[in-house]
């Protein structure tokens, strides 16, 4: 197992400069069709899957980790294994070297990244991190800077995160009160007071998906990730969507 620990040091947008690691290389360049006159196409998407292994865990397999690979989110066919990449995560303030499978589908040979459920695209630490480290934030009477030391990042990290949180909690506070209707649970109106609503969204939302098989071992910050396909604090995003068997929900953009 590669561990190394990273010194702290800031980049332009507020995160640390360890994060420009945790990204996918392959997203840098625009796809290819393969037919004739082939036109360019968006770059690959990250599809998250609801990994229950620890980031140790993970690490250890190294190219070995096994799991099902989901179906093509494009054309909804099956996919193979297609490589991959290595990137950094971070956990406790240490980083760890983890090989990021991916996926191409065998009809349209769009290829994907198949991202464990603890990564965040474009974010070096992992979502549970992220997510204990915003719900201490908002719900406590610290702020950013001890939830900043409690997480072991930077500051100015855990400013990011918040201030992102802020930016888009309208936006994640209908999607995750619509996602947890559709999946049956109660009907709560959105409201207005930011972050700490979307705080409350998303865990109504997960608790939810506990009705569902398989949901339950993950935790609501990796749910969080699953659904959202890794960009709960991407800038630009869709609205988070989740499937189960066949089945896709997705709320409606507000």
């Amino acid at each position: 197992m590669f561990v190394h620990r990273v010194w702290p040091a800031r980049g332009l947008n507020g995160e640390d400069r360890g994060s420009l690691y945790a990204r996918d290389p392959s997203r840098l360049s625009l796809v290819a069709g393969s037919q004739e006159g082939s036109k360019a196409v968006l770059p690959p998407m990250a599809i998250v899957w609801p990994c229950t292994l620890s980031v140790d865990e993970y690490a250890a397999c190294g190219r070995e980790v096994d799991f099902e690979l989901p179906e093509c989110p494009e054309c909804s066919a099956p996919m193979g294994s297609w490589w991959g990449y290595e990137r950094y995560v971070r956990q406790g303030g240490v980083d760890r070297k983890i090989w990021i499978r991916r996926a191409r589908c065998k009809a349209c040979r769009v290829t994907h990244a198949l991202l464990p459920a603890f990564c965040l695209t474009n974010r070096l630490d992992t979502a549970d991190v992220i997510g204990d480290a915003l719900e201490a934030v908002v719900e406590g009477p610290g702020g950013v800077r001890p939830a900043a030391e409690t997480a072991g990042v930077p500051y100015t990290t855990a400013r990011g995160w918040a201030r992102r949180l802020v930016a888009r909690a309208q936006e994640l506070s209908v999607a995750f009160f619509a996602l947890a209707v559709d999946l049956g649970g109660p009907v709560v109106s959105a409201g207005s007071d930011g972050a700490r609503r979307a705080v409350s969204a998303i865990g109504t939302a997960w608790s939810a998906a506990c009705s569902f098989p398989g949901w339950v071992g993950i935790g609501r910050w990796r749910f969080a990730s699953c659904v959202s396909g890794g960009s709960l604090l991407a800038v630009n995003t869709n609205s988070p969507w989740l499937v189960v068997g066949r089945r896709r929900f997705m709320p409606p953009v507000p």
